[in-house]
């Protein structure tokens, strides 16, 4: 019989034997010997307070975080809203939400935020979310959303106002970003901020992807609502750059503090066959106010280069890396981090952004800093969208002077 690459047969290895051999025999001898028992499991969180939940948008990810919310303990999936019927009671067979709160349709948000909700998990193509945070706040609710939380600058700037007021009113307002929730991450930016890689030089970020179907257009764009074929839509997803390549940028951001003056680069689609305007090739220049320069690459190609998703940091004295898979470190200089590999991230950072959502809902944690994070970040990318698409050099003022507002097709849908 072969045996595993750690002297362990297929299901029987001979420390467990061993271990288990004693604890029949003698179990007060493990300590003597130097095995440890193994901990009790720990007992599950009880929850003193149920949050009512209400999740708009719940085709692939919305139905994979909303069930990440059940799971938690401290929430009640209480109403549920997509535009497509079928996907709002699929959702909601599946998690025990009664049919009566099972809205669709363009305004079925509306419907949700009227049923006795105290908190709107947001999950739909980015275009909707402005409109829907903006309800959600007006109407005294908490906020949980994904990224980006825009498509253009007015939508930016919506949602920019949106949290402030979330604030005012004694509101959590969370975006769901997952790398700088990373133990291992975390500390190589904290290592970054006091000063570990000396005078930093420039940035490096990169978000490779497979990119997404983009079949053909039909006579109404409710075929680009579902299955991701939005993100191939500027207006609906925001650019390749804004829906994927973000996660990265925005860690840039957070080692940083502070949002690009500028930016210059180019793009082009390069998927075979393409219905949307969204561009999955892009190289882009940023400059920060400091002189600090990022340079930004991009693409969503099924070329087998996916699964990049990382920014490089290279100060005069060491260089660091944060990422979304693969290593995080400190490489060199007074604070050397051999730091470790990030697992798990996609999911495990969605569940500790529920778990501190809840903290912070009942706790009354108000502050919301994710959101001008969230701001800024949508703001670069549709910095380097615009910038990349005209061949220019384009300022963070001028684009916010420009205040254009991208316009979606709404004729023919459901409402």
């Amino acid at each position: 019989m072969s045996t595993s690459d750690d002297g362990c047969r297929p299901g029987i290895c001979r420390r467990d034997a061993l271990r288990q051999t004693l604890a029949a025999a003698a179990p007060l001898a493990l300590p003597a010997l130097g095995l440890a028992a193994d901990p009790p499991p720990a007992a599950p969180r009880q929850f003193e307070r149920k949050i009512k939940v209400g999740l708009i948008g719940c085709g692939g990810r919305g139905a994979w975080i909303g069930k990440l919310f059940a799971e938690h303990g401290g929430y009640v999936m209480h109403a549920v809203a997509d535009y497509f019927p079928s996907v709002a009671d699929r959702f909601g067979e599946s998690v025990g939400i009664d049919k009566s709160r099972r809205f669709s349709g363009l305004s079925g948000y509306q419907k949700a935020i009227a049923s006795g909700v105290e908190a709107l998990i947001l999950e739909t193509p980015p275009y909707f979310f402005p409109e829907h945070a903006q309800a959600a706040v007006a109407a005294g609710l908490y906020v949980y959303m994904a990224k980006p939380v825009a498509v253009d600058v007015p939508g930016c700037l919506a949602i920019e106002a949106a949290g402030k007021l979330a604030t005012q009113k004694q509101r959590c307002f969370r975006v769901d970003y997952q790398m700088p929730t990373d133990p291992i991450n975390i500390e190589v930016r904290n290592r970054i901020v006091a000063g570990g890689l000396g005078k930093i030089a420039f940035m490096a970020s990169f978000g490779f992807t497979n990119g997404f179907a983009d079949p053909p257009k039909t006579a109404n764009i409710e075929s680009r609502l579902q299955s991701l074929v939005w993100v191939n839509d500027v207006a609906l997803g925001c650019d390749y750059i804004g829906n994927y390549d973000i996660h990265a940028i925005d860690a840039a951001l957070w080692i940083a503090g502070q949002r690009p003056t500028s930016a210059a680069g180019a793009s082009r689609i390069c998927r075979p066959d393409p219905h949307g305007d969204s561009r999955d090739v892009c190289s882009v220049v940023y400059e920060f106010a400091d002189g600090l320069v990022l340079n930004h690459t991009g693409q969503a190609l099924k070329n087998n280069a996916d699964g990049l998703l990382m920014c490089q940091v290279f100060g005069d004295k060491a260089n660091a890396q944060v990422n979304y898979w693969g290593k995080a470190f400190v490489r060199g200089g007074e604070q050397h981090y051999g730091g470790g590999s990030i697992n798990e991230l996609y999911a495990e950072g969605a569940k500790r952004n529920i778990a501190a959502f809840y903290d912070d809902v009942t706790a009354g944690r108000c502050e919301n800093p994710t959101v001008q994070r969230a701001v800024d970040g949508c703001l670069t990318t549709i910095l380097g969208r615009e910038a990349a698409a005209r061949h220019v050099r384009l300022t963070m003022q001028e684009l916010l002077s420009e205040n254009r507002r991208l316009e979606v097709d709404l004729r023919g849908l459901a409402h």
